[in-house]
């Protein structure tokens, strides 16, 4: 079966097209015209392994908020529509993500279940022109509309670039381990009700 899917998202704030194949290689093509959000996408892409095609623009004359958030929900939405019935996924996957003298730990629940637990605070309020709280934006979209249940907690960290880097490349290890088909229980759902969700 071929893990793929496209979510094409038009409001009026953004115009948002995102293709993922969650058997891929980690390539990556991305234009969000948001050049730090590309730089976090990238690397999502090149640690998960799952192939990434966004397009994206918005109304980022007036701030990058819109953008960020509906590429998160753009994401949760591929990724959920490419899982499809979800059997023989490993499911649950947890990490701790150095990064400098940063540490992040990122667990997630494949379960049908949204959820976000974000306990991450930022020493500044920007990296860039990007908007720190925005991270958190990203990660709930993700999070409720790829129907997962996802904890992303920063133990320490100094820098603002490390402490994002963290929790994208936390979310891309745990999305690389718990995607991933178990092929001793690949005909199985991995839950004892016998489906996910709900």
């Amino acid at each position: 079966m071929t893990r793929r899917a496209t979510i094409a998202r038009k409001t009026s704030e953004t115009d948002i097209s995102v293709t993922v194949n969650l058997d891929g290689q980690g390539q990556a093509k991305v234009s969000t015209g948001i050049g730090f959000f590309d730089h976090m996408l990238e690397l999502l892409s090149r640690h998960s392994l799952i192939d990434l095609e966004v397009k994206a623009k918005g109304d980022t004359h007036i701030d990058f908020h819109h953008t960020t958030e509906d590429v998160g929900i753009a994401l949760g939405q591929a990724v959920k529509q490419a899982l499809g019935d979800m059997k023989g996924i490993t499911r649950y996957a947890d990490c701790a993500l150095p990064m400098d003298e940063t540490l992040t730990r990122v667990a997630i629940d494949v379960s049908g279940r949204p959820f976000l637990v974000w306990k991450t605070e930022f020493p500044a309020q920007k990296v860039g022109e990007f908007d720190t709280e925005l991270v958190r934006e990203f990660f709930q979209g993700f999070a409720t509309h790829a129907a997962v249940t996802l904890h992303v907690e920063t133990l320490y960290g100094a820098n603002a670039h490390h402490v994002a880097e963290s929790c994208f490349k936390g979310l891309a290890r745990v999305l690389r381990t718990a995607l991933a088909v178990d092929p001793r229980t690949a005909d199985r759902v991995p839950s004892t009700k016998g489906s996910l969700g709900g």
